[in-house]
């Protein structure tokens, strides 16, 4: 079956960065776009970024310029490396895929920017 798992989440001060990263399994990981979601407490679960299969991305206005994609499809994996962090982007952080008309999602991964 399709598993996605987050790891990387933190806390980290206003201005810092985090790497996160999603393992994949149980699909033909290069084929697909892949999509970081993200949910802040009381919120909707919105975009963050998706990445298709040849590396091109779509970032959300929020996190353009400080937020970067990327791909490795021989390890089955995705990254979002999130620099100048600020408090907003307190959230937990999801990787998901669709495939076959259907959404997966990992566990999500927490992150918090505070001081």
């Amino acid at each position: 079956q399709v598993q996605l798992v987050e790891s990387g989440g933190g806390l980290v001060q206003p201005g810092g960065s985090l790497r996160l990263s999603c393992a994949v399994s149980g699909i033909i990981f290069s084929i697909y776009t892949m999509d970081w979601y993200r949910q802040a407490p009381g919120k909707q679960r919105g975009l963050v970024v998706s990445i298709t299969a040849n590396g091109n991305t779509n970032y959300a206005d929020s996190v353009k310029g400080r937020f970067t994609a990327s791909r490795d499809n021989a390890k089955n994996t995705v990254y979002l490396q999130m620099n100048s962090l600020k408090p907003e982007d307190t959230a937990v952080y999801y990787c998901s895929v669709s495939r076959g008309g259907s959404r997966y999602w990992g566990q999500g991964t927490q992150v918090t920017v505070s001081s």
